[in-house]
């Protein structure tokens, strides 16, 4: 059975100002063409909160169903900048602090942990910078394959650490070292930390303040129904295939923390909001929204995010089926993400990057 991973690669980023509402949809049908997917969709939003959501195609390569506003997309590892902003909300409640050590909060699990591991910090997991592989081998994440419904997510995050707290550091500590294993022991962290599983938390910290109501896990829809956007691989003998939302279409759920949300665009739209404006409270203090955002080491990764010399931030996220690339410029007052329910990452990727560009190129005076 075929294994997959969070392909991520940092954005590409450009100062940004939005195009009008009426010239969106053009957006949307352009990357369509452009990029071949099934589906496209794009979204802008202000600081202030004026926003656009457009979308075009199909759901699926198997059936007539036109993908519409309200649907779902897979976000793949831009998660792991709801997964940082989920630790900001438990440091100023007390529960955590940024640097929390490894060793200091798995210390009551038991677990044998490799003494280079056990000075990193939430901070160094969050940042990339903790020494850890960037995945488990290909054997040992086959025994966490399994869909939503039928894991026991809390459990594996526990055998997960067991297996790569155990492994050689891909790095000396403080090394930038792209880790989807290192956010899944940051939620580790913090559910030892909150006493409430991660996803509990996310739901109670993230997704319901910030009003993202339909964000969830894995891969959207249901088996048989076409009820959502259906990821595409590469297909047998090449081309493209729908892949059902089963077991095989998403990474394990114990890598829910570093890329396994799916949401609403307009959800999307109401996270880039809340760090664009990064308002001085009631949600999170100014402090804390420039500790997510400040770049570390000559990478320039904050918490979750790639960062321009001009301060402008950006993402990307893909499973292998889907593809997103996100952007927020704070300087301009805008921020943007464009999506396709397509895998197929180096064909996909620049056609986004330019659905962005014309989505926050200046404007004329």
């Amino acid at each position: 059975m075929k294994v997959l991973f969070a392909a991520t690669a940092l954005a590409c980023l450009s100062v940004a100002h939005a195009q009008p509402l009426t010239e969106l949809q053009s957006v949307a049908d352009s990357a369509l063409t452009e990029s071949g997917a099934p589906a496209a969709g794009v979204a802008w939003v202000t600081r202030a909160g004026e926003r656009s959501v457009a979308v075009a195609g199909v759901r699926s390569l198997d059936a007539p169903d036109q993908v519409t506003s309200d649907d779902l997309w897979h976000l793949g590892s831009n998660t792991k900048a709801m997964t940082a902003t989920l630790a900001a909300r438990l440091v100023e409640a007390g529960v955590i602090d940024w640097d929390t050590t490894l060793g200091e909060a798995l210390s009551d699990l038991g677990l044998e942990i490799r003494a280079e591991f056990g000075p990193a910090t939430l901070a160094d997991l969050l940042h990339h910078r903790s020494g850890l592989p960037a995945n488990l081998g290909r054997f040992s994440t086959i025994r966490f394959l399994g869909s939503d419904d039928s894991r026991d997510v809390q459990e594996d995050r526990l055998r997960y650490a067991e297996i790569i707290l155990a492994q050689e550091p891909a790095q000396p500590r403080g090394a930038f070292v792209y880790s989807n294993a290192g956010y899944v022991i940051a939620a580790l962290m913090m559910e030892q930390a909150a006493g409430q599983p991660y996803e509990t938390l996310m739901r109670e910290e993230v997704f319901s303040p910030l009003g993202m109501d339909s964000a969830g896990w894995g891969p959207p829809g249901e088996v048989g129904a076409n009820d959502q956007p259906r990821g595409h691989g590469a297909g047998l003998f090449g081309g493209l295939s729908a892949r059902e939302p089963d077991e095989r279409a998403d990474n394990p759920p114990v890598l829910n923390s570093a890329g396994r949300a799916h949401m609403t665009l307009d959800d999307v739209l109401d996270f880039l909001q809340a760090h664009l404006a990064a308002e001085d409270g009631p949600y999170l203090s100014a402090r804390s929204w420039e500790t997510l955002h400040r770049p570390v080491g000559e990478e320039a990764y904050a918490m979750g995010w790639g960062v321009t010399s001009e301060g402008a931030l950006g993402h990307s996220g893909s499973n292998t089926m889907w593809l997103i690339r996100a952007r927020i410029n704070p300087v301009q007052g805008r921020a943007a993400a464009a999506v396709v329910n397509d895998g197929r990452i180096q064909q996909m990727s620049p056609v986004l990057g330019d659905a962005l560009t014309h989505m926050l190129e200046a404007e004329t005076p």
